[in-house]
């Protein structure tokens, strides 16, 4: 996906299309990976992660070959579709086998899981920016890519988990079809914190270097750092955060957490000084890079025979928040300053603060990976 971000501006050029039409062909990305986490998750139940797993890392790896040979705004549409079925495919089910992982490790390691996802975005944008000062063209490049990912895929989902059990949910057989199981209420509630949070890091991916530009009239480099102080720490902490989570437990990770990104936000929207608003959109990385994990792990712990399925209600609604945050705080532009429309995430972080205590599980037991600290 990294790759694919860094021949964004190629790929523009080739197909012909302005920023404004860039804008609306990328919600064909987002919708095509929300379908693939509907469709994926319920599968992964049924088949087990590991195969899905290999099914949508080999289609994501395959699919991203794909925008670098549109030609049109509409082949680049389904283009960006297709891409974003196989990402989505790939999203739910490697989160989802992440859980099964985390379950049988005995102890938290799925923040470390979503670190090293960012620091996939690092390696891209530097063999990108290597392969573009040779002058390759996106076509090449991306080929490259796809032919690198379906091999890495099909060498390493060997060895990943098979499923737990076999039951009615997992092994149709048993019934003559899949049972449908009703989603638990406590799932949608986790998908709806997870809406919130992921909207406030869309805010910070597409809002915080026009911040510092804008508001506080800050030379264009400077600027920059925004978003990579805010980039930098969300990497950093969820590499801290399983540690932490094996100490204080979860629900202790996303109330302080999200306290914290709050006060971060606010921090920033209110300096007239650009070090400090630097400083508040480091915190708000730092406080936000904990939570999301746990939301996934919650779901996928609800019910075990359930996993991908309540994995991908919860990824599809965050993901409907990381698409909604341009689209919210663009319009409130028009009636408040920049810096002020930030206090509307800044809510959203302190009703996630408020409500962290919806990742208990709803029936207590204590394992290896929640303590009995994160109940209290």
């Amino acid at each position: 996906m990294g790759m694919w971000i860094v021949h964004i501006p190629a790929i523009e050029h080739q197909v012909g299309i302005t920023h404004a039409v860039l804008g609306w062909l990328l919600l064909f990305l987002g919708g095509g990976a929300f379908v693939g986490m509907q469709v994926c998750g319920p599968l992964a139940d049924r088949f087990g992660s590991r195969a899905i797993v290999l099914a949508g890392g080999a289609l994501c790896s395959a699919m991203v070959v794909l925008p670098g040979l549109a030609n049109s705004p509409w082949t680049l549409a389904a283009a960006l579709l297709a891409l974003g079925f196989g990402n989505g495919c790939l999203d739910v089910s490697m989160n989802t086998q992440a859980v099964q992982v985390e379950r049988g490790y005995g102890r938290p390691v799925m923040s470390a899981f979503h670190a090293v996802f960012s620091v996939g975005g690092v390696i891209a944008s530097l063999i990108g920016a290597r392969t573009i000062s040779w002058d390759w063209s996106p076509s090449a490049t991306l080929a490259a890519v796809a032919v690198t990912g379906v091999l890495i895929t099909f060498a390493l989902v060997p060895g990943m988990l098979p499923p737990e059990r076999s039951s009615p949910a997992t092994n149709p057989s048993r019934t003559g079809a899949p049972t449908k199981r009703r989603t638990p209420s406590q799932v949608w509630a986790l998908g709806i914190l997870a809406l919130l949070l992921m909207l406030c890091e869309g805010v910070a991916n597409d809002w915080s270097v026009l911040h510092l530009k804008d508001v506080l009239d800050a030379p264009a480099a400077t600027a920059a750092l925004a978003y990579g102080g805010f980039a930098t720490a969300m990497t950093v902490g969820r590499f801290l955060t399983d540690r932490a989570v094996g100490r204080f437990g979860r629900v202790f990770i996303v109330r302080y957490g999200a306290g914290l990104a709050a006060l971060g936000l606010a921090a920033a929207a209110l300096s007239p000084w650009v070090p400090l608003a630097l400083l508040g959109w480091t915190l708000f990385g730092i406080g936000l890079s904990g939570c999301i994990p746990q939301f996934f792990t919650a779901a996928g712990n609800v019910d075990p025979e359930s996993s991908g399925a309540n994995v991908s209600r919860v990824a599809g609604l965050g993901y409907i928040g990381m698409l909604a945050g341009p689209a919210i705080i663009g319009p409130l532009t028009h009636l408040v300053p920049l810096n002020l429309a930030f206090f509307l995430p800044v809510a959203f972080c302190a009703a996630a603060a408020f409500s962290a205590g919806i990742l208990r599980p709803a029936h207590r037991k204590s394992t290896a990976e929640e303590p009995a600290r994160a109940e209290a």
